[in-house]
């Protein structure tokens, strides 16, 4: 299964690996599509801040970019990307919505999935179908994974 997980300039271990690989696998293949390379960066603020005005010319805190290197094959998309997340975004999101933290964190990992998937969220429309693709995901990995 070609999901990576790496931290840049910061300490950050994601736990159960496996168990996540497999939901976000069986998230890719239930859209229809199949998992290529697909590779999480975790990080500091600063380095997402960097990342976000270097090629997004956005001057703003976020908690993911995701940058999508998909290709369609003939029937199916191969879903590949580069998503980064920024774990004090997490960590700040996660006490103001008042949910866990791995909560929280999952719905960013799926939120970065979907957007691979061509999902976007720019329109009140858009953000709302995200939204329940996030909710419809979510309960197929539970807290207890992350542990």
């Amino acid at each position: 299964m070609p999901i990576h997980y790496f931290s840049e300039d910061l300490s950050f271990r994601l736990q159960n690996k496996t168990a996540i690989r497999k939901w976000l696998n069986a998230a890719i293949k239930q859209e229809g599509s199949s998992c290529g390379s697909i590779n999480f960066i975790f990080c500091s603020d600063e380095y997402l801040l960097e990342k976000n005005l270097h090629f997004l010319n956005h001057n703003t805190l976020t908690d993911i970019i995701t940058f999508d290197y998909s290709t369609v094959l003939p029937g199916k998309k191969v879903v590949s990307g580069d998503i980064f997340i920024s774990i004090a975004r997490v960590t700040e999101n996660a006490a103001k919505f008042n949910v866990s933290f791995e909560k929280e964190l999952s719905r960013v990992v799926i939120h970065g999935v979907l957007h691979l998937l061509g999902y976007t969220d720019k329109s009140k429309a858009q953000k709302h179908v995200m939204r329940s693709r996030e909710d419809f995901y979510l309960p197929l990995l539970s807290e207890t994974s992350w542990k």
